[in-house]
């Protein structure tokens, strides 16, 4: 039996804290981000702030798809226009999006720490700093993908909203040889793709499974017959 459940239809704390401030510290989500636990592929977005300094941020909750043979469009769902990120993409118009396995996660997790608009971001990870190849950006060495960027469009998720969705266009992917030839690493698996989840949230009594980062296992192949 399916349960209709309204965005103000919740308990009043979650992990014990009020809901509100629990969601406003795990980054201005919605009830719907616990109730759903929608999993979205883990990357770093990483740049040059305005007094060249590393940026880089930790990100997710995004969508890529092509769109004609030469183009394949990037959208960061949520960017809070007052980061770091916002400000360099706005300055610079260009970005990496650097895709970690899980053996370096904890690493680009610290970027959320060392965020100081002084700190060198990506050094001070532990991470070690590449120059992109067609666009003025550092990219992060140990990524396993790292698509290069340009700044398109970007809109409000709603009027008033204090975070836009991006739109980027790719016109540079480097990946590990490793990880492209999947009888080896491969892109899928233990080692690769990473993927974030909103702690899934039992919506009547409130209770939260951790969980992640995730990753994506192999199913069992369907003939793609539509009719």
């Amino acid at each position: 039996m399916k349960k209709k459940i309204a965005v103000f239809d919740r308990p009043e704390k979650l992990a014990g804290y009020e809901i509100e401030q629990y969601m406003a510290y795990c980054g201005n989500l919605s009830w719907y981000d616990f109730v759903t636990g929608m999993p979205s592929v883990v990357f770093v977005v990483t740049g040059w702030k305005s007094n060249g300094k590393e940026n880089a941020c930790l990100h997710s909750w995004s969508s890529f798809m092509g769109s004609g043979i030469d183009n394949f469009i990037c959208i960061l769902g949520k960017v809070n226009k007052d980061g770091h990120m916002y400000q360099s993409l706005k300055e610079t118009k260009v970005c990496v999006l650097n895709f970690p396995s899980n053996d370096i996660y904890d690493r680009c997790a610290k970027t959320i720490g060392h965020n100081q608009f002084e700190t060198d971001e990506i050094t001070a990870s532990g991470l070690t700093v590449e120059k992109a190849e067609k666009v003025n950006a550092p990219q992060i060495k140990e990524c396993f993908l790292n698509i290069e960027c340009d700044y398109l469009w970007e809109q409000e998720l709603f009027e008033g909203s204090k975070e836009v969705a991006i739109g980027l266009r790719a016109v540079n992917i480097s990946m590990d040889s490793e990880h492209y030839d999947q009888t080896k690493l491969g892109r899928y698996g233990k080692d690769g793709y990473l993927f974030y989840v909103d702690q899934p949230t039992n919506p009547e009594t409130g209770e939260i499974t951790p969980f992640g980062p995730g990753i994506l296992a192999q199913g069992n192949p369907i003939p793609w017959i539509t009719e």
